[in-house]
């Protein structure tokens, strides 16, 4: 009886062992697939999330599959004002923001958004790509950057012409940031409403035209109601792609490399296919709806410039009180231009 007791023991502690055995190379297996989250907040046919899609790509190609990203646009995980504050939660473990949206709270990357005249918005996002870089800046201590870019420089869409600065005098054009303090000092009325509210405030004459960069003339269809474009290369918004830094800590090595390789080539390509469709949009503004674009007169790109130099100079004073330098932000930017 004990040598068939003892038997029984020793079957059942194979037994055990081996179950062992399948939950630990389980377990194993689970850790080495890697799931990551990624919040967006503009509609999967704009720019920001076109990008996202292609860094997706990119990761789950360049990790061997070791790597799953599951995106969400359209703020249907995170709203545009939540995402840097969920990603540092861990509601989502990346995400895409614009930081004009908080301000004051990113002074740095402010300076980006001032009127700059970049020549597009390739050089824009390589420019607050390398910023970001060079200064490290204490408003991204919290979470692990991946990626920065820009949208392209606005311009001014609008119902009426526009031949010449003095025809903006008391016009009605929506406009936020930045942009919306250099159209006040150009003797224009901006109105501040999200984008989803300007076809209708068009229609019923509440505005006359928006302040924004190009691509929007054919994504959201604003040149049904906005046949005239004034070709100011205004301000650009910045964004940035961050991820929850416990969460990027803890990755293998060999995954941190694939993110981190993704950095500037991510901010470059999304300047560049940003800039390709704005084209595209005002060729297909063009052929449907008739679109004329004005250059603005040599004496008018230097009123603009010298419209522009206070609002420099007053962001040099302000983040500067707060422990900033931005004198240093400003020469770097327009050292790389």
């Amino acid at each position: 009886m004990k040598r068939v007791l003892s038997a029984g023991l020793m079957c059942a502690v194979v037994v055990l062992s081996g179950c062992g055995k399948k939950a630990s190379g389980g377990g194993a297996a689970a850790a080495a697939a890697i799931t990551l989250n990624y919040a967006n907040f503009p509609p999967a046919s704009t720019f920001p999330c076109v990008q996202m899609e292609r860094w997706k790509a990119e990761v789950e190609t360049r990790t061997g599959g070791k790597v799953t990203i599951n995106t969400y646009p359209g703020g249907t995980l995170l709203g545009a004002k939540d995402i840097f504050d969920g990603v540092i939660a861990g509601t989502a473990d990346i995400g895409n923001f614009a930081m004009s949206y908080q301000p004051g709270r990113f002074p740095v990357s402010e300076g980006m958004d001032l009127p700059h005249f970049f020549a597009d918005a390739k050089t824009s996002s390589r420019i607050l790509a390398e910023l970001i870089a060079r200064f490290q800046p204490a408003e991204f201590r919290e979470v692990k950057v991946l990626t920065l870019f820009t949208c392209p420089p606005a311009v001014i869409m609008s119902s009426k012409e526009i031949k010449t600065l003095a025809d903006l005098k008391n016009l009605p054009l929506r406009s936020s940031g930045t942009g919306a303090e250099v159209m006040k000092r150009l003797g224009a009325a901006p109105v501040a409403m999200p984008q989803s509210d300007v076809p209708d405030a068009l229609q019923k004459g509440v505005v006359k035209g928006n302040v924004s960069s190009g691509e929007v003339l054919k994504d959201m269809n604003y040149a049904a109601y906005c046949p005239y474009v004034y070709k100011t290369d205004l301000c650009v918004i910045s964004f940035a792609v961050v991820m929850n830094k416990a969460k990027y800590e803890a990755l293998p090595d060999d995954v941190k490399q694939v993110l981190d390789g993704l950095y500037l080539e991510q901010a470059e390509w999304t300047g560049a296919y940003v800039d390709e469709h704005v084209q595209t949009a005002l060729a297909w503004s063009a052929e449907k709806h008739s679109l004329k674009i004005t250059e603005p007169a040599d004496e008018d790109r230097a009123a603009l410039r010298t419209t522009a130099q206070p609002l420099i100079e007053e962001y040099v004073a302000r983040v500067t009180a707060k422990g900033v330098d931005g004198k240093a932000v400003i020469d770097f930017i327009k050292g790389k231009q």
